[in-house]
């Protein structure tokens, strides 16, 4: 049986005392420090009535509150759910309404007074009890929360920090990705931390601020998303900046083009780690740090432990990192969980001989922007909501940077007006700052099958023939 991450973390705190496991600018936590703030946070957890199985929501930032916050709950047998600080109010109230917490932590409930000495507390061992729920939008508009398991957690970090990152305890990863999101969370915190290696806490990114975290901490590692290089690359920051400390960037969440890889690495020296995850899966399919091979088209092979196939063109994965189920989504979860544990993507894949896997289109509706993944059906809800909407479709156009963006088309009803920039407004207020719509195309009408089924695909012809 797999040891439990939290249990695991435990142990590197003891075997790693004094080195360092958090830093960030003008602060840093060793892990016998980081260890010891989580256990007097479980106390003061314990004592508002969290407990085993208990679900602790979480609206922290990229900073150590964050992390001391998750260690906490996971010493207490809780179930931890990492919100999107970004996200409305709106969103967040119907996360909540869905996931009934305990008790939801903001950054002002953790205590930042040192912590008294106490006794060490072991965490309870884990038995079905999930250790995380993570949110992604629904294909029906409403947000879905993935469960994971402790042993699916804990397999999928040995993986991050075995084959695909190779890492050690010299190592020092740069977390600049929301740690509220699978990615940052595994890939920047937990699997270097469960190494004995150091994480830079970035709160938000931006070219400059990365820039800065990597030359003044020595950054070696630096998991991001394409768009993250992309902005890097344009700036005019890197000419100014070193980056030889870096041994590897890690891209995830979104495809990276062969080109921008290629790109990179001409600029840095330093070679992109492209990869496919999501939400529900975490990163079954990846290039490794010891696998100098590349194919432009692919997304990486299988990592350990890891099976794929082809089922009428759709890519399907047996993986050991994978989520037990949607919450309160029974039949969500069968539409995309087999009996004997295949998971159905939704994107169309080839397999090459070599076992490199080719994603050549989605068969489910989701379009990436920036490494989000944004169900069209959310943003018409909310279209649907403004007086003068009487119909609304959304699609993905391609993005040269962001990958895609979510553009919008919409009928209006009779004798009634709205401008596009009105409803572009009207959605950043109700939507998280990565889903609303940045262009909305009013049309006399959408274009429809003789069912009345909308149909998506006419939807640039109609703009075209619409003048937009």
């Amino acid at each position: 049986m797999v040891e439990s991450l939290v249990h695991r973390l435990e142990a590197g705190a003891r075997r790693w005392p004094e080195r360092r496991a958090l830093v960030w600018e003008g602060g840093a936590l060793t892990h016998a420090e980081l260890d010891a703030l989580a256990v007097a946070a479980a106390a003061r957890l314990a004592a508002r009535g969290v407990g085993p199985g208990a679900r602790l929501a979480l609206a922290i930032p990229n900073r150590w509150a964050f992390v001391v916050a998750l260690l906490a709950g996971w010493k207490l047998g809780a179930t931890v759910v990492p919100l999107d600080p970004r996200l409305t109010s709106e969103e967040r109230r119907a996360i909540l309404a869905d996931l009934a917490p305990a008790l939801m932590l903001e950054e002002a409930d953790v205590a930042v007074d040192p912590p008294a000495r106490r006794e060490a507390l072991r965490a309870p061992a884990p038995v079905d009890a999930p250790a995380l729920i993570l949110y992604t939008s629904g294909s029906t508009g409403r947000p879905k929360g993935a469960v994971i398991g402790h042993a699916a957690l804990a397999s999928a970090n040995l993986s991050w920090a075995g084959p695909v990152m190779a890492l050690t305890p010299e190592d020092v990863v740069l977390a600049a990705l929301p740690l509220s999101h699978s990615f940052g969370l595994n890939g920047a915190l937990l699997a270097p931390l469960s190494t004995g290696a150091s994480v830079t806490l970035l709160e938000r990114f931006s070219p400059e601020a990365a820039l800065d975290a990597i030359r003044r901490d020595s950054v070696t590692v630096f998991p991001a998303v394409a768009t993250m290089f992309r902005r890097i690359l344009d700036g005019s920051g890197l000419w100014h900046s070193s980056v030889s400390s870096l041994r590897i960037a890690v891209s995830g969440a979104a495809p990276c083009p062969w080109e921008l890889a290629e790109e990179w690495q001409s600029r840095t020296g330093v070679r992109i780690l492209r990869g496919y995850g999501m939400t529900e899966l975490f990163r079954p399919i990846s290039y490794r740090a010891s696998d100098p091979s590349e194919s432009p088209a692919a997304v990486g092979r299988p990592v350990p432990g890891v099976e794929v196939r082809i089922v009428e063109g759709e890519l399907w994965i047996k993986s050991p990192h994978a989520m037990q189920s949607y919450l309160n989504a029974p039949e969500e979860t069968r539409e995309v969980l087999t009996g004997d544990g295949w998971f159905r993507t939704g994107d169309l894949a080839r397999i090459a001989a070599d076992g490199s896997v080719e994603i050549v289109g989605r068969k489910r509706e989701r379009i990436l922007r920036a490494g989000y993944s944004i169900f069209p059906a959310e943003v018409e809800t909310v279209l649907l909501t403004h007086p003068a909407v009487a119909e609304a479709a959304v699609i993905g156009v391609q993005h040269g940077e962001l990958g895609e963006e979510v553009a919008a088309f919409v009928a209006l009803k009779p004798r009634a007006s709205a401008r596009p920039e009105e409803l572009v407004a009207y959605c950043r207020e109700r939507l998280a700052s990565f889903k609303y719509p940045r262009q909305v195309t009013i049309l006399p009408e959408l274009p429809k099958s003789a069912t009345g089924k909308i149909l998506k695909a006419g939807l640039p012809a109609a703009r075209r023939a619409a003048g937009g």
